[in-house]
C-alpha cells in the first residue's frame, strides 16, 4: 500500500508500512519500549511479520501502529502509539484512517483501557462502537474492546 498523506494537509503526515530499519526508531520513540524488553521484541516481531505501520511528520517518525488478523480472524489494532510531543495534532486520526484502508476484513477491532479517555474519544469520533469489556488484564483498569464495520453487509 502506498504512503497515505492527508488530503487536507498533504505535507503534515505520511503513513507507510514499517520496514526492518524502522524497528530501532520505533523502540526509541516508545517510552515503554525503552524500559521493557518484551515491548521491544513485540515491535520487532510486528515489523518483521509485516504488521507494523509508521506515521511521519516532516520525514520524522512520530508514531506507529500494529494491525493484524489474530483476533478471531478479524482485523485488530493491537497497538497505536504517538509520541507525546505529537499528540492532539491529528496524527492518530490519520494513522487510524490508513489502518482502516489497509484492513482486509469486514470488521476492525481495537481496544483501550477504561482510563484512556483520549483514545476512547478518538474511537468514538471515528465511528467505532463498544463491543465488549475484558476484566483483569490491568489491575482496576478494564480493557474496552471497540469495533468498526468497514464494509457493507458486515453489520
Amino acid at each position: 500500500m502506498p504512503p497515505f498523506t492527508s488530503p487536507s494537509e498533504p505535507d503534515l503526515f505520511a503513513v507507510r508500512p514499517a520496514t526492518a530499519s524502522d524497528a530501532p526508531a520505533l523502540c526509541a520513540l516508545d517510552v515503554l519500549a525503552q524500559q521493557d524488553e518484551s515491548r521491544r521484541a513485540f515491535i520487532a516481531r510486528a515489523v518483521e511479520d509485516g504488521h507494523g505501520y509508521v506515521i511521519e511528520a516532516k520525514g520524522q517518525v512520530i508514531g506507529y501502529a500494529v494491525l493484524d488478523t489474530s483476533f478471531f480472524g478479524q482485523g485488530f489494532i493491537s497497538l497505536l502509539y504517538i509520541h507525546p510531543e505529537h499528540r492532539r495534532q491529528g496524527a492518530a486520526t490519520r494513522l487510524m484512517q490508513y489502518l482502516e484502508e489497509a484492513c482486509r476484513t469486514p470488521k476492525l477491532f481495537t481496544s483501550t483501557n477504561l482510563s484512556n479517555l483520549p483514545m476512547q474519544a478518538l474511537l468514538t469520533k471515528l465511528g467505532y462502537i463498544l463491543s465488549g469489556v475484558i476484566y483483569h488484564l490491568d489491575e482496576n483498569d478494564p480493557e474496552l474492546v471497540f469495533v468498526k464495520y468497514l464494509r457493507r453487509g458486515s453489520a
